[in-house]
């Protein structure tokens, strides 16, 4: 699998666990907060800009705030890939127990850290249409 796809899915699995588990270790949020870049900035699908900073706070707040919180994560596309990231796009299926589902368009630009790992830059949400 690519890289960049496995941390989409990787990640989401770690929003999924802290936001939809309130006895959710600290080292879930720890974890999730070392995938992104101090520089990470991101507009919401309401249009917002949050940085690092906000998203940490967000995070850090959060913990179980989304009981059976369930992420499906569909139709992963590679934009453009290099030595330096890529540009990953996908569609992000958000459901709670009872409610229905929110859907959302995502484009996700990668950047390699000093280790190679790939960190979140910058993160695009659009909310999509209810099906």
């Amino acid at each position: 699998m690519n890289r960049y796809f496995k941390e989409v899915l990787d990640a989401h699995v770690s929003i999924q666990n802290w936001l939809g588990n309130a006895d959710a270790h600290d080292d879930i949020c720890e974890n999730l907060l070392s995938r992104f870049s101090p520089e990470f900035s991101m507009v919401t699908p309401g249009g917002a800009l949050l940085d690092f900073a906000a998203l940490k706070a967000f995070f850090r707040t959060q913990r179980g705030t989304r009981q059976g919180l369930n992420i499906e994560i569909n139709d992963m596309q590679v934009i453009v890939e290099n030595e330096k990231g890529a540009t990953v796009t996908y569609q992000e299926l958000q459901q709670l127990p009872g409610q229905e589902a929110t859907r959302r368009f995502s484009t996700v630009v990668f950047e390699c850290n000093h280790d190679g790992h790939a960190i979140w830059r910058h993160l695009h949400e659009t909310s999509l249409p209810q099906t």
